[in-house]
């Protein structure tokens, strides 16, 4: 069996889903610690007018120390939530595909979320149906697992009986090949692709979030991913 990680970004690009593609099942680390720092977990990159349009989730931070993801809370005050939705509406008005995905995109822009990894694991389930990728997601807050760097990994793969690790090849340097050896795991690495296809607003711009894919492709999406 082929395991993979990661965190639960929010609205990831084709990347994160081309590595799920790949694997038998895919365990996301929503019990390690919350970055201090701007993360991949509260933004992700759009498209507009004038190029690439930056979407931030604001957070509860100041005062809580060090959280782990899974207890990070959302702080939608003011009209920030409102002025998002607004921005996806105007920069994908003519995206053939966006008016199929509006009442999701409404919702993520709602107050329906208290915890930012239940909002970010909803638009990663919605976009992998979308991309039709069926692979199954673990949360590591369900293995009751405490370790850290590669034997958190290791442990990981002991617990769901995976003998094959899959990582990005910018990850071998981080990852110990002897330690991994000596639990009998496998490493594999992959180039994860950026697939080029139809995009609003003149020249294109690899990596956005798969919501662009998805607006601007609809079905086509699932073989421009796996096509790379």
């Amino acid at each position: 069996m082929v395991l993979s990680t990661y965190q639960p970004f929010f609205a990831p690009f084709p990347a994160f889903f081309f590595k799920a593609q790949l694997s038998d099942v895919m365990v996301i680390l929503d019990d390690v610690q919350f970055p201090q720092r701007s993360t991949w977990l509260t933004r992700n990159r759009f498209k507009n007018e004038q190029g690439t349009l930056w979407l931030s989730i604001p957070v509860w931070r100041k005062g809580l120390g060090l959280q782990t993801i899974k207890d990070v809370r959302l702080c939608f005050e003011g009209s920030r939530r409102r002025k998002h939705l607004a921005s996806i509406k105007t920069s994908y008005a003519h995206a053939p595909y966006l008016e199929e995905h509006l009442d999701f995109v409404s919702e993520v822009f709602s107050d329906k979320y208290v915890y930012l990894v239940d909002l970010n694991m909803n638009i990663i389930q919605y976009l992998m149906k979308g991309l039709v990728i069926d692979t199954p997601l673990i949360l590591l807050s369900d293995l009751a697992i405490k370790a850290k760097g590669n034997e958190l990994l290791i442990e990981i793969c002991r617990k769901m009986g995976s003998s094959r690790y899959l990582a990005q090849v910018s990850a071998k340097k981080y990852l110990d090949q002897e330690l991994f050896s000596a639990a009998g795991i496998e490493l594999e690495f992959f180039i994860p692709p950026s697939p080029v296809y139809p995009q609003l607003w003149g020249e294109f711009i690899h990596n956005l979030s798969a919501f662009d894919l998805l607006f601007n492709c609809g079905p086509k999406s699932h073989e421009i991913l796996t096509l790379g």
